[in-house]
């Protein structure tokens, strides 16, 4: 029977990069979204969709408990698609919530449901300021100002819900500035801390295999963070790209045979 995986945002930039991916290695996928109309699009990814709020903690417990996914893979996000400044401050504070209600309630569900791995999506850019390049184990800017303090207070709720939750290896990858297919951004937004979207879905990917408890630095350039851990142990590489033809999936299905 196939490795059953929850894709909790399957619809969201990362997630679409993702499906693909997870799909081509024979793992048996259901995605999430909140809104119907979306249900169509993950059914023809090969996705089996699952329409439910994050916040309903509820009706998630029972959608995980029908289901039973052994790995959950957090890539809910809640802001403005272009990233719109007139936007961002309500964008940034939905956003934390989904990291501080979302993420506990997808962790109480997930354990329920008997998950042995969670995989979450965190941010490059909340360390405190010191020297760099910041590596995983330095502190996040728990002094942060507004607004400011209001995604470093998000990201200290997600990041510590993961790692001090039991019986599930938890797995969190701080993400740089994302650009590529689906986001804001054509080319990178910040020359010393960014990644593309195809090479942060892959290090969730890698991160199934390959990952062990703990944190992740997922960035192009050691320059403001350093990635080396993400290359050495999840053999995770910044230059790599989707590919859409038959060469890519029987690679990566050999690749996970190979390691599982």
């Amino acid at each position: 029977m196939a490795t059953r995986i929850l894709l909790a945002g399957a619809t969201g930039v990362v997630g679409r990069r993702l499906m693909p991916l997870l799909k081509s290695s024979g793992y048996d996928v259901f995605g999430t979204t909140r809104r119907a109309e979306k249900v169509a699009a993950l059914e023809k990814a090969g996705t089996t969709p699952l329409v439910v709020d994050v916040f309903d903690a509820l009706a998630l417990s029972a959608a995980l408990l029908k289901i039973r996914p052994e790995i959950i893979i957090h890539q809910l996000t809640d802001l403005p698609t272009d990233l719109d400044p007139r936007k961002m401050r309500v964008g940034i504070e939905r956003n934390a919530r989904i990291r501080r209600e979302g993420t506990r309630n997808l962790i109480d569900a997930a354990m329920a449901a008997g998950a042995r791995r969670f995989i979450a999506q965190s941010i490059a850019w909340a360390y405190a300021p010191g020297p760099e390049p910041h590596e995983e184990i330095d502190p996040l800017d728990y002094a942060a100002v507004e607004p400011r303090s209001i995604t470093v207070g998000g990201v200290v709720a997600l990041e510590s819900a993961v790692l001090r939750a039991t019986g599930m290896q938890p797995i969190v990858l701080r993400y740089g500035r994302l650009y590529g297919s689906g986001t804001a951004n054509d080319a990178p937004p910040d020359p010393r801390l960014s990644v593309h979207v195809d090479a942060a879905a892959r290090a969730a990917f890698l991160a199934i295999p390959y990952g062990t408890a703990g944190v992740y630095n997922i960035a192009e350039q050691d320059a403001a963070v350093t990635s080396a851990k993400a290359r050495r142990d999840l053999l995770w590489s910044p230059n790599y790209r989707l590919q859409n033809d038959r060469e890519h999936s029987l690679g990566t299905l050999r690749l996970i045979s190979r390691r599982q």
